[in-house]
């Protein structure tokens, strides 16, 4: 497939739009990603917000006035939370080409499909002929990964059966879960070289247990301290885990990458200004504010 090439002058940062929906449904999607615009994020890959007419327009506004870029929308195959290109295919392109967007992520394998590899091999069929199709219409169609795509299947990893059996379709690969599927991002990035234009950056933290999970140790809930020893595991804000993101960050480029999105799906306790503020600090010290 043709997915396209970058160099690291076109590389842009931005976010992961999941991390604006519950701005979105306060404030509405202007003031939401003007707040991001004040962070410093004018891309934006669009996820878990309803796309509705009204929130179209003012997506295009805040793109209109303050220079908002999107990268990408997201979709689905059957019904969930996203429109369906089997289902709203008309409406995605009208969407994508209404915010100027040339490409359609899917952001997970639907769960029925890890019923069998059967299951698997039909997604990946579908998954493609939407690709074909998408392609007709001037957009492109990734997936986005997790750590289940790094479970084997007969001595393979997971993705490499989709990438394989998708050959129309790119990946976005996503830092974090590269991680906690036990591989390094770093490799895995460049393993797909060429077929990467959307990566997301999201940092792995490791964190001590608290007061409650030691205390829930020292009465005998053995279920609650087992609970909290494996929830040690955390997302975090870029450069506040473990991940080694100028090693990521270069061998993003080198392999294609367009766009470096910043996520992070919980927050523990932080608000999405505070967590977006840091991960924008600390990549601008590591210095990469050339490419906000």
């Amino acid at each position: 497939m043709n997915t396209g090439t970058s160099t690291a002058e076109r590389a842009r940062i931005g976010v992961q739009a999941m991390m604006l929906k519950d701005a979105v449904a306060e404030l509405g999607a202007f003031e939401a990603f003007r707040r991001a615009a004040g962070i410093g994020y004018r891309v934006a890959e669009l996820s878990q917000i309803p796309m509705t007419a009204e929130t179209v327009t003012e997506l295009r506004r805040a793109r209109d006035e303050l220079g908002v870029e999107y990268c990408a929308l997201s979709a689905g195959l059957g019904p969930g939370g996203n429109d369906s290109l089997e289902d709203d295919f008309d409406k995605i392109v009208a969407d994508a080409r209404a915010l100027g967007a040339g490409l359609v992520r899917i952001g997970m394998l639907p769960m029925p499909a890890l019923r069998s590899t059967d299951a698997i091999l039909d997604f990946c069929r579908r998954t493609d002929a939407a690709a074909v199709r998408l392609a007709d219409e001037g957009l492109a169609l990734y997936y986005h990964n997790h750590h289940i795509e790094f479970a084997k299947i007969d001595g393979r990893h997971l993705l490499d059966v989709i990438a394989d059996a998708s050959p129309h379709v790119g990946l976005e690969l996503d830092a974090h879960w590269i991680a906690r599927g036990g591989m390094d991002p770093a490799r895995v990035i460049a393993q797909y070289a060429g077929r990467v234009r959307m990566i997301h950056l999201k940092d792995y933290r490791i964190a001590l247990p608290d007061d409650a999970a030691l205390d829930a140790r020292e009465r005998g809930d053995g279920e609650a301290w087992a609970r909290a020893w494996t929830d040690v595991v955390q997302f975090a804000e870029v450069g506040e885990g473990n991940l080694d993101w100028p090693g990521i960050i270069a061998q993003s480029v080198a392999s294609g990458a367009d766009y470096l999105l910043v996520e992070q799906d919980e927050l523990y306790g932080r608000t999405v200004w505070e967590a977006l503020e840091t991960s924008h600090r600390n990549l601008v010290e590591m210095g990469y504010g050339e490419l906000f």
